[in-house]
């Protein structure tokens, strides 16, 4: 998903709220205009001042938001059709007028004027359409004059379906696909080759005939999802690969897209804006504990405070910072080939992870931080950066990574987390291949109601589990 078509899903929230406010706004001044008070006096405005009557605007623009978020108002999608998106903004409005006449009518504190209340609903209707019409110009302006947020796509397909795709592709520039490639046949090699080396890079690939094997496509799919490059097909009787799906339509052809993860789309902003705030309220609250630490890092032995270890987030290398917990020496050149000495001392036989808990590189100090995952806590430094997240599969070294097959690789969809369903799960005693599905799971399956979950487990494993991690 590029960011720009986020951008733009995310610019419809102030421009609903602001054009909610204006239609409530407008509904006032219209009622107290000559033109209407001539018709019916105006009895509220002692009781009902423009001061208050604004506030109240204000509670229910924002309660409306909320009722068009539950609505779908918000579905990030490029083939939204504005009389479906138009009905939904009548439903939704409708709905949000019907709490207020219920607020009015069940609290005799408000002013008794059924004109606002009717006139507020019609513009309400009104702007919000205007206002989500505006902002869907601007975006197929862009998107056709200056190419912003467009996706750069190949289409797969010989046949009747795979022509009219195209047609439709090209006949509607400013829906936001342009088309690198057609490659007739489904051969694979061919395929996987062009996407790996292309320039520009291959945002989605359309398998716009359906006749072809099975198996092929299945696997070409999951080579599209190690490569984090979406995946549309015109679908055939057979059953989808994944749960969670998506229908569009070209001129009349019906094309699903597989969604990887709910985390595509509002689930990353509703994720990244509570890593941020869980992120700086954590870092705010532990600093006395982290100058502790520090002190006492330093009294133990030589050398830095925090350590940053090179992992992959998202195929991205970044540093992980760590309290630091083994001696300084190692840490500064021969770490690695100490820990190739005692590669045949590794615990963790069934997996390409290393894990050795008498492990000769690690201080006295070093051992009660491990133990107790105090070490793990200047994480929410990567978490503020956005190298990591809250939530999420463990993170990985790079000379792990190498040694993945491919299903093990799905864990690479998203940012690695502090903690997760592994990790709540007894990581260290879990075989590597459940540590997978669990993983694989969560990204398939994510909620906000289970990160919340998995938050609060967390919390009460560290005051009551003291095993080491």
């Amino acid at each position: 998903m590029k960011k720009s078509e986020l951008i733009f899903s995310a610019l419809l929230v102030p421009v609903d709220f602001l054009m909610l406010i204006l239609a409530g706004i407008a509904a006032y001044f219209l009622r107290v205009s000559p033109l209407v008070a001539k018709w019916r006096p105006v009895l509220f405005s002692i009781n009902l001042p423009f001061e208050r009557y604004l506030f109240l605007t204000l509670a229910v623009a924002i309660f409306g938001v909320l009722i068009f978020a539950v609505s779908g108002l918000y579905h990030i999608s490029t083939q939204k059709r504005l009389f479906k998106e138009f009905f939904q903004i009548i439903v939704a409005t409708s709905a949000t007028i019907l709490v207020v006449i219920l607020y009015v009518f069940f609290s005799r504190e408000l002013f008794e004027s059924r004109f606002i209340v009717l006139a507020a609903w019609v513009l309400a209707i009104i702007f919000v359409s205007f206002g989500r019409f505006f902002i869907k110009k601007l975006q197929r302006f862009l998107v056709g004059k200056y190419n912003v947020g467009v996706r750069n796509i190949v289409v797969i397909g010989e046949d009747k379906l795979s022509r009219k795709v195209i047609k439709e592709i090209k006949r509607n520039p400013d829906l936001g696909y342009r088309i690198i490639k057609r490659f007739f046949e489904l051969k694979t090699d061919k395929i996987k080759e062009f996407l790996l080396n292309s320039n520009p890079q291959i945002d989605e690939v359309v398998l716009a005939s359906p006749h072809y094997e099975r198996n092929n496509i299945l696997e070409f799919l999951d080579f599209c999802e190690e490569q984090r490059i979406g995946f549309k097909f015109v679908p055939n009787l057979f059953q989808t690969h994944a749960i969670n799906v998506e229908m569009n339509t070209f001129d009349g052809v019906p094309l699903i897209e597989i969604k990887r993860t709910p985390l595509d789309g509002w689930g990353k902003i509703i994720k990244r804006w509570v890593d941020i705030l869980g992120s700086l309220v954590g870092l705010i609250i532990l600093s006395p504990l982290f100058l502790i630490i520090a002190i006492i890092i330093k009294i133990d032995s030589e050398g830095p405070i925090f350590v940053k270890l090179k992992r992959i987030s998202q195929k991205q290398e970044f540093g992980l910072y760590k309290f630091r917990s083994m001696i300084a020496h190692d840490l500064n050149g021969s770490a690695e080939s100490l820990k190739s000495s005692l590669i045949a001392l590794n615990e963790r036989k069934d997996s390409p992870l290393f894990k050795m808990k008498n492990d000769p590189r690690i201080t006295r100090v070093g051992k009660f931080l491990r133990k107790t995952r105090i070490d793990e806590l200047p994480q929410l430094i990567n978490v503020l950066k956005g190298n990591m997240s809250l939530i999420g599969p463990r993170p990985h070294q790079p000379d792990e990574i190498e040694k993945y097959e491919k299903h093990h690789k799905k864990v690479l969809l998203i940012k690695p987390g502090m903690t997760g369903m592994a990790q709540i799960s007894g990581s260290s005693d879990l075989p590597f291949e459940e540590e997978v599905k669990l993983d694989t799971y969560y990204i398939e399956n994510w909620t906000l109601l289970k990160d919340i979950y998995i938050l609060l487990k967390t919390i009460i494993i560290f005051f009551t589990d003291k095993s080491a991690c």
